[in-house]
């Protein structure tokens, strides 16, 4: 604990002092480890596979020939381009609304560290189960964030 009281991590910065900002880069900073993970996996894949550049994007066979470690990695950089693009126009919009109170922000870190919990699922054991059940937690954090920029624009009007 600091003199104020407050948390505070490595480099001396408050947790809370950037509202939603940390959250929404950590994701970001996330998918761009699994592109280079992507690529650190399927290149090899396809050169062993004898599959051109070209081919992966216009056959649509080329990425059954690749191994499943290679395709689920490749799965998942893309899972990272759909459903949190809602997480960080949400995001961006509690913070600019000025909703960044504690909760607010440990429903994003708890989006964020399902998103890469997911992540290394997918990416490695691929348990559909265990994966499914990690994004419908997911999902359902991501609602009370979407719930709570929806009561702050006004769009609802009850609150608990």
């Amino acid at each position: 604990m600091s003199a104020g009281g407050e948390d505070t991590p490595i480099g001396g910065v408050p947790m809370y002092e950037h509202g939603l900002l940390a959250p929404i880069v950590a994701l970001a900073a996330w998918s761009l480890l699994m592109l280079i993970w992507l690529y650190a996996t399927r290149i090899p894949a396809m050169q062993r596979a004898g599959i051109k550049p070209g081919q992966i994007s216009n056959d649509p066979a080329a990425p059954s020939k690749l191994p499943p470690w290679a395709r689920n990695v490749a799965d998942n950089y893309n899972h990272l381009m759909e459903q949190p693009t809602i997480f960080y126009a949400t995001a961006f919009a509690l913070q600019l609304l000025n909703v960044t109170d504690q909760n607010t922000i440990m429903l994003a870190w708890a989006y964020v560290g399902l998103r890469v919990i997911h992540s290394f699922v997918q990416a490695t054991v691929n348990i559909i189960l265990v994966r499914f059940s990690i994004f419908v937690i997911a999902s359902i954090v991501l609602g009370f964030l979407i719930y709570r920029a929806a009561v702050a624009v006004g769009l609802i009007q009850f609150s608990f």
